[in-house]
């Protein structure tokens, strides 16, 4: 179709008019019009009015191809193709550009395209026209077209080319997902069928061969918990309230509070057993208050509290 419509006079009529939003003709164009703000990615889809032809169609056809999409609302079939273009033309990153036309609230345009029906899409390069089909087309096919637009006119427009190197850039840019770790997975599989001593052997393998391993430190401590607190009895907190003395009933009604949501009461207890103890059995309640912190994490206000009464339990 090169050469084919002449738009020198849709041009001039587009110079002389007002290009501001409000301008007569402007049909409703939801997308702004416009170059984009500085260092904001040019749009990949535009509304096009005969007020802003010049800047939005032919202008930008000097450096990428501009996809005209001659559409009306009462148009099914229009409705149909112009999602897949819009699609396709965001997956273009700027390669291309989509320019949407309403022929009912732009006349001159459709008849300076010489539409006899619609949809029409018409190619604008280099200020002109060089390829255009008609009716709804399928987005196989519609990709394909779009492959072979951007192959012909890659090399003389090099806006295409520098669009999909950003495009690359940008790609290259955002965060890589590292793989998950398999050996993390199988631990993961064991803890939700219920099986806590396949799980605590997958994250004790991870921690032998890697000591400082946070993820399978964590993990070790939450699965060596959750076994115990699978069998917490609640009456153990009577009991070990009625023994202060006995470490091994303040360690299971520590398990039964955390077990229960009353970690600060289980922090209080053990270090109140680490207070009034000594030798083997407040090394044992200290290694069991150390070992609930790690269920919570450093930054827990508890676990924060608790570490400086211990400290003062201790020293």
């Amino acid at each position: 179709m090169a050469g084919a419509v002449d738009l020198s006079g849709l041009k001039a009529r587009a110079e002389a008019r007002p290009s501001s939003p409000g301008a007569a003709g402007d049909g409703g164009a939801q997308r702004p019009a416009g170059p984009p703000a500085d260092g904001a990615a040019p749009p990949t889809v535009i509304d096009v009015t005969e007020a802003t032809f010049q800047s939005e169609v032919i202008d930008r056809s000097m450096t990428v191809p501009v996809v005209v999409d001659l559409w009306a609302e009462w148009c099914q079939p229009c409705k149909q193709l112009s999602p897949v273009l819009e699609k396709l033309a965001a997956e273009g990153r700027g390669a291309w550009v989509l320019a949407k036309i309403d022929v009912d609230a732009n006349p001159r345009i459709s008849q300076a395209f010489q539409v006899q029906s619609i949809p029409m899409v018409v190619v604008v390069a280099g200020g002109q026209p060089v390829t255009s089909f008609q009716g709804a087309q399928p987005e196989p096919q519609l990709r394909e077209w779009i492959t072979q637009l951007l192959d012909a006119l890659r090399e003389q427009m090099p806006g295409i080319a520098e669009a999909e190197a950003r495009a690359d850039g940008d790609a290259a840019a955002e965060p890589v997902e590292e793989p998950e770790d398999p050996r993390i997975v199988a631990a993961e599989e064991a803890l939700e069928q219920g099986d806590y001593a396949t799980a605590a052997g997958a994250y004790e393998a991870i921690l032998a061969s890697e000591p400082n391993h946070a993820e399978a430190q964590a993990a070790l401590a939450q699965v060596k918990f959750l076994e115990r607190a699978e069998s917490a009895d609640p009456s153990a907190i009577a009991r070990a309230d009625a023994a202060p003395d006995d470490v091994d009933a303040q360690i299971a009604a520590a398990d039964a509070q955390v077990a229960a949501q009353d970690v600060t009461g289980a922090f209080d207890r053990l270090v109140a057993t680490v207070a009034r103890t000594a030798g083997d059995e407040r090394d044992r309640a200290r290694t069991h208050l150390v070992e609930l912190f790690e269920l919570f994490g450093t930054e827990d206000e508890r676990v924060t509290t608790a570490r400086r009464a211990l400290a003062r339990a201790l020293y």
